[in-house]
């Protein structure tokens, strides 16, 4: 058996527990509330369409199909720039990657105030995409360099705190600023969310260029002592890794590993399922008799309240049993049975929140579990291609969901088959995770 490496002087294995707990507390204080912070910021700018569409209806005259046009065009830049913007994070950090990401996309937001048409929407949305790709995958790759696997789990539920934070605050927020802002100054209540909105992504670009660092070895709040500690975990994970049959390490591996490519397929359900939660779900409240925008932003934020909690609790289970696969399955399965349920909801608000709240916690609860397994399956080096071609090919799933959603809603006057639909692809990548990744595959250790 290899040894263990030693930390300042003493090997891992001696090192107190409280030294351990204490040095990623330090870390976890200092890097999570910025990567959250930024996470929040740059999906309220994705999804704060969903609010604006009742505006853009109005003013422009867009209706679903263009609508959801619009947020698949999102998915297209998204996809074509993912990879090369993982593979430039590789040569240039992730702290230079997320500025790059920040000011691009809040510039983005706010020209997009100057939409007059089906064609410049399209454009300020397939733009927007070009900009903010990378920033999921270059965070999770950045967590990897910071967390062994084994707590990894629990500061990736942290991060996608950003997702269910950003539906409570970017639906209330957005809905107050169109509720309160519209005609001032001269400018319709939708471009006043795109001006105020796209304003916080270019400040937070100005505080990661000055407080993050790439890994521990680069930060100057970390004693030596503590770099070592972290040094030797991470060491740790590598040599478990090493010791596998199949070698996991490099771009080329990750591309020609099958797993890697059933890990995509799963997030094509994943993505399917994020896309319900995400996009649609102000429209499907709206469709249950909630005309005000305000009250729609309201309604909107319940969801994602209940989602923080459950992802938390799911997320911190998985790491204290270190399983993976039945974790993010389950949540799914739960997902898959809410979405179809929305269509004979009756109507009531009440039954129709309630559902939403299920699928919104099953899917930050699925997701968050989801993307802790290519980062413990696959070696350091092929992590970021690895997770960046998951994640492409899970945008391919969310770049075609939105338009298949749209035109049925316009073809048909409801969105119930779209759900059914849905339902039906999360089911499948269910299927898919459990019976192409072996619970061997992700061999992990307490740390």
């Amino acid at each position: 058996m290899a040894e263990r490496p030693a930390v300042a002087g003493r090997p891992a294995e001696q090192i107190r527990a409280g030294d351990r707990a204490s040095t990623y507390r330090t870390i976890a204080l200092r890097v999570m509330p910025l990567l959250v912070v930024c996470y929040v910021v740059s999906f309220v700018d994705r999804t704060n369409i969903g609010i604006a569409q009742q505006g853009l209806q109005c003013d422009v005259g867009f209706g679903s199909a263009v609508y959801g046009l619009g947020v698949t065009l999102f998915f297209v830049g998204f996809i074509l720039f993912e990879v090369p913007s993982n593979a430039l994070l590789a040569r240039i950090g992730a702290r230079k990657t997320l500025v790059r990401i920040m000011a691009t996309g809040g510039v983005v937001t706010i020209a997009t105030l100057f939409v007059q048409d089906e064609v410049t929407f399209y454009v300020a949305r397939f733009l927007l995409g070009v900009a903010e790709a990378g920033v999921f995958p270059g965070a999770l790759f950045l967590l990897a360099q910071w967390f062994p696997s084994a707590r990894r789990t629990r500061m990736t539920a942290v991060f996608f705190i950003g997702v269910p934070v950003s539906g409570v605050l970017g639906s209330v927020v957005s809905g107050w600023i169109m509720h309160s802002l519209g005609s001032t100054a001269g400018l319709a209540d939708w471009q006043w969310l795109f001006l105020i909105e796209g304003i916080p992504p270019i400040l937070l670009a100005v505080l990661v260029a000055f407080f993050l660092a790439d890994d521990p070895e680069q930060a100057k709040w970390l004693s030596p002592a503590q770099k070592a500690l972290v040094r030797a975990d991470l060491e740790a994970d590598r040599g478990s890794k090493a010791k596998k049959p199949t070698p996991h390490g490099g771009m080329l591996f990750a591309l020609r590993d099958p797993k890697v490519w059933i890990l995509g397929l799963c997030a094509c359900g994943a993505y399917t399922l994020a896309n319900a939660v995400s996009y649609w779900t102000p429209r499907i409240i709206a469709e249950a008799g909630v005309g005000d925008v305000l009250n729609l932003g309201l309604f909107s934020a319940i969801p994602p309240l209940l989602g923080i909690v459950v992802m938390l609790l799911v997320g911190r289970h998985s790491d204290r049993t270190l399983e993976r696969r039945w974790h993010a399955a389950a949540s799914w399965l739960v997902a898959a049975v809410a979405m179809p349920a929305l269509a004979f909801s009756g109507g009531s608000v009440l039954v129709v929140i309630i559902l939403l709240a299920v699928m919104a916690a099953a899917h930050y609860s699925g997701l968050t579990v989801f993307y802790s397994i290519p980062s413990i399956y696959l070696d350091d080096r092929a992590a970021a291609t690895g997770i960046a071609v998951v994640t492409s090919m899970g945008s391919f799933a969310a770049a075609a969901s939105p338009s298949l959603l749209g035109f049925i809603q316009s073809a048909t006057g409801s969105l119930s088959l779209g759900l059914v639909i849905s339902a039906g692809i999360v089911l499948l990548a269910v299927v898919m995770l459990l019976v192409g990744v072996k619970a061997s595959d992700l061999k992990e250790t307490h740390h």
